[in-house]
């Protein structure tokens, strides 16, 4: 594998997530065909959807199952990533899986869309696998590589949504069991009703709770929560 040790690259997963934490809701179908993906050797997977539909969770979470399965597995998110990192897809037909979270934010910057085709093809030939998201559907993406669009549109596409309230809240608490906290249903309402209602936003304040509560030594509790979504 070759990049630039100047360039940070998130090549791991970035966050410990676990496929059967995955509150699916409206999405089972979508994650049965990530969960299929390690049996389809050469096998890719396009998903799609708005911020929150958890996109990141699953291919954090695939990478993982595959690490523990013995396979070589590789992460990168494109967010906000310099071109020089472009060189660090280079060499990944050795992996069984490679993960590339937020392909839209590179669309039509044809550096990253060669070193992608280029990876693509190495993986494909190789009977590698490929899960890449994106927050906008594969024709709505405005490449300069026509032959990129052709090369994910071989695979399956699957599309994410948002979760109801009710999968929100369910989101919230295998979070909390996840960071080992107790959070009382008061709270979770109370969230859902006065902080902003996308996931990330509602994960960042659960995140911020349990800070204050570990530092503070207090138990999280609907006036800690209030004191958090007022700073």
């Amino acid at each position: 594998m070759l990049f630039s040790p100047q360039i940070p690259l998130q090549l791991e997963p970035r966050r410990p997530d676990r496929l059967e934490d995955f509150v699916a809701g409206p999405n089972t179908g979508a994650l049965a065909a990530v969960r299929h993906l390690l049996d389809e050797p050469g096998g890719s997977l396009f998903l799609s959807g708005p911020a929150g539909s958890g996109k990141s969770h699953l291919l954090n979470a695939l990478c993982h199952l595959a690490r523990e399965q013995g396979m070589g597995a590789f992460y990168i998110a494109l967010k906000r990533l310099p071109e020089e990192a472009a060189a660090s897809l280079e060499g990944l037909r050795v992996l069984d899986l490679v993960c590339v979270d937020d392909l839209d934010c590179v669309a039509g910057n044809p550096v990253w869309e060669n070193a992608l085709f280029a990876c693509f093809n190495e993986v494909r030939a190789a009977q590698g696998r490929l899960l890449v998201s994106s927050s906008k559907p594969l024709a709505a993406l405005d490449f300069c590589l026509p032959d990129l669009a052709s090369r994910l549109a071989w695979g399956v596409r699957q599309v994410l949504h948002l979760p109801e309230d009710d999968g929100k809240l369910e989101i919230l608490r295998q979070r909390a069991r996840t960071l080992r906290i107790e959070l009382p249903a008061e709270v979770q309402s109370y969230l859902l009703k006065h902080g902003k209602r996308d996931m990330a936003s509602l994960l960042q304040t659960l995140e911020q709770l349990k800070d204050a509560a570990f530092s503070g030594k207090r138990k999280i509790t609907v006036p800690l929560a209030r004191e958090i979504l007022k700073s």
